[in-house]
């Protein structure tokens, strides 16, 4: 395991668990957010806050980007006081959700400055990333895979190298492609159930024990039964902005999005209305809005 510190850049819901995972593991860490409570807990776990990401990532040997969307990748690589500043050589594993060409250009422009980028996204939310039981799905060179092992066994349960850069992002729009379809038809059938006069327990445990499975039962379905979407683990905002990615990333290829559509209008509907800030869970309540049956203020 490298003795230099990893640098983490964005403390949020993901990048702060996944700073504790990786302290546990024995990194040490730098990091930087613009938030200052999120930097002064970062501190109290035990790394080191900068003011910047050029400052956060002097001494280290790798950065972890966990980031709100790509347009904020590209100013901490590229912009002000970014990584591409610093004058320092690293690696760069980027788990933010966003577009596979902005990861393309940013990996063209900071190798330039001898910087290697990677979009190392992650299949998960924040419950998940405190077990450190992520999903790892890197696009770039496969020294830059091998090399960011030790990042990705503190921060993950699995993690797979699918292709040159772009492919990370790439990936982690098709699996949420998939598991925000999950999300919405498990939201559905809650909500049928719940009008049916069933036990929502009972039926949540059938639904777990056949053929209509998923994980984002497991995930879910807990909090979609008692109407409980607080703390968040990843919030109904995030999941929204995701989801156009999706749209729009499955009809620049030609696909058709009839499902991804349906999901993208609810998410939508839920943050109009403010549910924006509770768990991504939280779109039943929309579902149970619809129905005149919404069990939140």
């Amino acid at each position: 395991m490298p003795s230099h510190p990893i640098a983490v850049i964005g403390l949020g819901l993901m990048g702060s668990r996944m700073s504790a995972r990786l302290l546990e593991a024995g990194h040490p860490l730098r990091g930087y957010d613009p938030d200052p409570d999120r930097s002064a807990e970062f501190a109290g776990l035990g790394g080191v806050a900068a003011r910047s990401p050029a400052e956060a990532v002097q001494g280290c040997w790798a950065a972890l980007l966990s980031l709100p969307n790509s347009d904020i990748s590209r100013q901490v690589c590229l912009g002000v006081d970014g990584i591409r500043e610093s004058g320092t050589s690293l690696w760069v594993y980027d788990a933010t959700t966003g577009w596979p060409e902005d990861a393309i250009e940013i990996a063209a422009e900071l190798s330039e400055a001898d910087i290697t980028y990677s979009d190392a996204t992650v299949s998960g939310n924040g419950e998940l990333a405190e077990r450190g039981e992520l999903v790892v799905m890197m696009g770039g060179a496969h020294e830059a895979y091998e090399k960011g092992r030790h990042i990705f066994e503190a921060i993950g349960r699995s993690h797979h190298h699918v292709g040159p850069v772009g492919s990370g992002s790439r990936m982690k729009l098709i699996v949420n492609h998939v598991l925000a379809i999950h999300r919405m038809a498990l939201a559905e059938s809650i909500v049928v159930a719940e009008l049916a006069g069933m036990d929502l327990e009972t039926t949540l445990t059938v639904l777990k024990d056949g053929l209509a499975y998923s994980r984002a039962m497991d995930a879910w379905g807990d909090r979609m039964v008692a109407a409980d979407h607080e703390p968040p683990f990843s919030r109904l905002r995030q999941s929204h902005k995701d989801s156009r990615l999706i749209v729009d990333h499955g009809l620049g290829l030609g696909a058709t999005m009839d499902l991804a559509l349906v999901v993208k209008a609810a998410l939508s509907e839920g943050e109009e209305v403010g549910l924006g800030d509770f768990d991504n869970s939280a779109v039943v309540e929309v579902v149970r809005r619809r129905a005149g049956i919404g069990r939140l203020p």
